[in-house]
Order: C-alpha cells, then sequence, then structure tokens
C-alpha cells in the first residue's frame, strides 16, 4: 500500500480500526469482481483503489450508536 495514500485516507477517517474495517471489506469486494469507483491511469492494487476511493469520498461509513 502507499504510504501516502494511507495518509491522506486516515484524515479522512481519523479512527484506523475503522479505516482498516472499510479497507478490508472494500478489498474484498473489489476481489470478488466488483468494479472500481475511481479511475486511474496506473495499475492499483486493490488496496490502493479501497483507499482512493475513501480519499476521494467515493465509499463512506456509518457507526451505529449503542
Amino acid at each position: 500500500m502507499r504510504e501516502d495514500y494511507i495518509k491522506q485516507a486516515a484524515a479522512k477517517i481519523s479512527d484506523p480500526n475503522v479505516l482498516i474495517n472499510l479497507v478490508s471489506l472494500r478489498v474484498k469486494q473489489l476481489k470478488r469482481g466488483n468494479r472500481p469507483l475511481v479511475e486511474s491511469l496506473e495499475k492499483l492494487s486493490p488496496e490502493d483503489t479501497a483507499l482512493r476511493e475513501i480519499i476521494e469520498d467515493k465509499i463512506s461509513y456509518e457507526t451505529i450508536g449503542s
């Protein structure tokens, strides 16, 4: 994973546990054949694609309060 993408995504989602879970879920979806929500001129790994989607606000999350 690219360090710059990790830093940018962490600026969007401050809780590292939420960030890890969101990236993990999206990577599984991409590996199953879901289409990326971002375009890139370079070949990105599923992990970098998920981070770019977070950075570009293409995917979001919702927490459930107790």
